[in-house]
């Protein structure tokens, strides 16, 4: 239907809907028919989807093969052992990735829009998914449009299209008809989009299509869905590849030379598919994944919720973080706490001040349904009315002069105006920040008294808003700028909102981290430097920047002092995004924090944009990559510790599963070409493959973090996975490991004990045991970390422990997997290799404790 062609009233009728809104009941039964007010998305996976996809890996394809190859040949036991590895396997992948799907739909939950909808003849503030046709929705600067509407009642009403029409600057709307003839999408000033942003003003609309039937719902379906994936898991799913191409070729050499050997065809195929499929970390990337769903779910109690995952990998990395001032290193609550006017002739009121009646008239707060609401600020100078005068005649002088019209907060002019009815004429009311205000004061106005006023009140970390008024015999013919000078000084409020008790210390957690603070804030240069010092941002020889002063500077000049600057107060949005580019110029890793419209290109241009949960728009929440549940900077550092913390799991898994499955090839490949038989059977090193190598594995993504984890610098942003000695210990600890089974092994077949396989593959197996205990922290000893951080692998290890007793004692389990119960001597002898890697492994963090210590020692 064409509904920007109908006037709003015809709108309202053919929704059978009413200006005060649906009743529930209405709205609950359209909800039922018309479904949630959500876009288009694939369906989830049902459990059943996600277990046969398990089996789709081409590693599995050639398992399968190979025991339908052993059923042929008469190998009934390989052929069922290699079945039951094949389902054990998919089980436990099934398990990774339902509760990585699991983790992040309940992510999903948490990011949810809002909006201020007409139920029952009263504004609620309910989920967006429960809009329905008819539906009365309130608009404001901010907000995003959460359906299709048309609009009325609208004042200064300006939207961001670009989503649907590519469109960059905002649209002005108003409730009239357009055009009869057919009007393209990005002229249909009465209508408003679903996706599109409101950049300022207010207004009322009437839903006209939910989900899938709205303009972008539309739009939509033509479109793929994006790749999810992450950084991180599309390098390791490029290096699993290559990988991969090198185990299969080992894997081939190995085949040739057993041949050549004269082994057995079979049993030469099953060890090379089998070392294969224990070789490659195909389930690397997947791994990846759900740890960082784990701790985006976890990161979520500490009042940090994220939209992207990329930003769980990357907040470690950050090296500055640029934060706004008001709410996020303060409360947020305002409380005006001194006054200040001059005498004139001008009385507006015979029983008070002119000061006092401005502010109780000049604002938007709005009654709601749990009190006043409305901009702090706003809320702050109102409460200090309250507390001065009586109800009763507040509502009086209220009705008295009742608001005619207003021109909106400007941020470029940083000045609000209402207009009031004031006898037989007008009164005009404008407040804003006061270096704006005196240049619209008469010419006779004491203004370098009142600067000088604001400025004492400013350096003691004070808000300060000033007020003017002017008289109007009429209402001017068209509402402007040019309405607003000539004014008479009405005096100034000052407020404080002191700085959160915790954000001293987090300012301290950060800079031990190696990560630099920076205020950015359009308040006062004086308020900005008293809450900077306070929270200790700055200190001695640290610079503040205006906006006035960074206008007139080159991108080479700012470049120069970017590292000096930790304050930079009077900043306009374009500014804002000229600082985060400047850093990155100068190699930074920037986090910005923001919570307004004007804050989205910023929050879009940081490396990890920080919206605010509270106080944050709709807008400036879509552009980021987190949300601050609780407005609190505090909360940011938490975040980086939990992203540092997951980074460094992520590290210990890779460290652990590919020694391991290095040290595997090594021993198969080396073998026969000293002479030795080959250590391991097929069935065995699935066995390895599935129980010592995922499962602990697995449990170190719940290993706790480090305890120097805030006091090293950040790691580069492009640092690879292997470095800072990873990939070394990879290389030297494989073969060491692989030298050691070698040995033992020769040891055994020289003095022909008869069971040497069964004490190669235990040692194997608990040496791998002993390594996931030596690789849970990059520089602590086992003895510091105790073992109630991490219960989960103390349980996987006391398992896997009793599942290899068990092959080797049970009846039935060592008939099947070739193996020989082992007397106590023996048994024993199986724990020397383990012993002897794992404190090598311990020696190596002895080393670099020491290389560390003298470092520092000669800094």
């Amino acid at each position: 239907m064409n509904w920007h062609q109908l006037t709003a009233e015809e709108v309202i009728r053919a929704t059978h809907t009413s200006r005060g809104g649906l009743s529930q009941a209405i709205a609950t039964e359209r909800l039922r028919q018309e479904g949630p007010n959500e876009l288009p998305e694939k369906p989830p996976a049902t459990a059943v989807e996600i277990f046969f996809r398990q089996f789709k890996d081409a590693m599995i394809v050639i398992l399968l093969a190979a025991a339908v190859l052993a059923g042929i040949t008469g190998e009934t036991g390989d052929m069922l052992v290699i079945i039951s590895i094949v389902l054990l396997n998919a089980i436990t992948g099934f398990v990774q990735e339902y509760r990585a799907n699991r983790a992040m739909m309940a992510i999903k939950k948490l990011d949810q829009l809002t909006a201020m909808v007409m139920r029952d003849k009263s504004l609620h503030n309910m989920d967006a998914a429960a809009l329905v046709t008819g539906d009365i929705v309130r608009l404001e600067a901010g907000m995003q449009v959460p359906a299709d509407l048309r609009l009325f009642d609208t004042f200064a009403l300006f939207i961001e299209e670009a989503t649907l029409t590519g469109e960059a600057a905002p649209v002005a709307k108003e409730d009239r008809l357009c055009p009869a003839t057919g009007s393209a999408l990005g002229d249909r000033f009465n209508m408003a989009y679903k996706g599109t942003a409101i950049t300022s003003g207010r207004g009322w609309g009437v839903v006209v299509a939910t989900g899938a039937r709205t303009e972008l719902g539309r739009i939509s379906q033509l479109l793929d869905i994006p790749d999810s994936s992450t950084p991180l898991q599309r390098k390791m799913t490029a290096f699993s590849k290559r990988l991969s191409y090198v185990i299969l070729l080992v894997c081939l050499l190995i085949l040739v030379i057993g041949i050549m050997r004269g082994e057995q065809l079979l049993n030469m195929v099953l060890i090379s598919i089998a070392l294969a499929v224990a070789a490659i970390p195909e389930a690397l990337p997947a791994l990846i994944t759900l740890s960082l769903a784990m701790a985006a779910k976890k990161m979520v109690s500490k009042n940090v919720l994220v939209r992207r995952l990329s930003a769980v990998e990357t907040i470690g990395a950050v090296t500055i973080i640029c934060t706004d001032k008001t709410g996020t290193l303060t409360e947020n609550k305002m409380k005006v706490v001194e006054i200040w006017d001059q005498q004139h002739d001008i009385q507006l009121h015979e029983a008070m001040p002119n000061l006092l009646l401005l502010m109780a008239l000049n604002h938007t707060v709005e009654q709601g349904n749990h009190g006043l609401q409305g901009d702090p600020t706003e809320l702050a100078l109102l409460n200090y009315v309250h507390e001065q005068v009586l109800p009763a005649e507040l509502t009086i002088i209220q009705q008295q002069y009742t608001k005619v019209t207003e021109l909106p907060f400007d941020a470029i002019k940083r000045c609000m105006t209402t207009i009031h009815h004031f006898g037989n004429g007008y009164l005009l009311i404008t407040k804003g920040a006061a270096e704006t205000l005196v240049s619209l004061l008469q010419a006779d106005a004491a203004k370098e008294n009142i600067l000088q006023q604001t400025h004492r009140l400013s350096s003691m970390g004070m808000r300060v808003m000033a007020y003017g008024f002017r008289l109007l015999p009429a209402l001017p013919e068209a509402m402007g700028d040019h309405v607003v000078n000539e004014l008479v000084f009405g005096g100034l409020a000052a407020m404080i909102d002191p700085a959160r008790s915790e954000v001293p210390p987090a300012i301290q957690a950060c800079k031990t981290a190696g990560i630099m603070p920076v205020m950015i804030t359009g308040d006062h240069p004086a308020t900005a430097a008293s809450i900077a010092k306070q929270t200790g941002i700055t200190a001695a020889g640290d610079l503040m920047l205006t906006g006035e002063a960074l206008e007139k500077m080159s991108p080479q000049q700012l470049d120069n002092i970017i590292g000096q600057v930790k304050v930079y107060a009077r900043v306009s949005p374009q500014q804002k995004l000229d600082i985060i580019r400047a850093m990155q110029r100068m190699n930074h890793f920037i986090a910005m924090t923001g919570d307004g419209v004007n804050d989205a290109p910023s929050l879009k241009a940081a490396d990890i944009g920080i919206a605010m949960g509270i106080s944050g728009t709709d807008v400036s929440k879509e552009a980021a990559d987190m949300i601050l549940l609780d407005d609190n900077f505090a909360s940011i550092v938490k975040g980086v510790k939990e992203g540092r913390k997951v980074y460094d799991n992520i590290r210990k898994f890779v460290k652990y599963i590919l020694t391991c499955n290095s040290a595997e090839v090594y021993i198969i490949f080396l073998a026969p070409l000293l002479g030795l038989s080959l250590p391991l059977l097929p069935i065995q090193i699935l066995w390895i493959n599935l129980v010592t190598d995922g499962l602990p594995g697995l449990a170190l993504a719940a290993e706790k973090e480090d305890s120097d984890i805030m006091q090293r610098p950040p790691r580069g942003v492009k640092e690879s996975l292997f470095a800072s000695g990873i990939g070394l210990h990879i290389l030297w600890a494989g073969v060491l490991l692989a030298a050691l089974l070698l040995t033992l092994q020769a040891v055994l077949q020289y003095n022909k004990v008869t069971h040497w396989n069964s004490i190669v593959f235990t040692s194997l197996s608990l040496a791998q045991l002993a390594h996931v205990l030596a690789v849970r922290s990059e520089h602590a000893f086992i003895w510091q970390l105790g073992w109630r951080s991490n219960p989960p692998l103390a349980w996987v290890l006391i398992v896997s422990v009793l599942l290899q007793v068990g092959l080797l004692y049970i009846p039935a389990a060592n008939r099947l997997f070739s193996l020989s119960p082992l007397p106590l001597n023996e048994l024993l002898l199986c724990l020397l290799v383990p012993l002897v890697f794992f404190h090598a492994v311990e020696l190596e963090k002895a080393i670099k404790r020491s290389r560390r210590k003298n470092n520092n020692h000669l800094a």
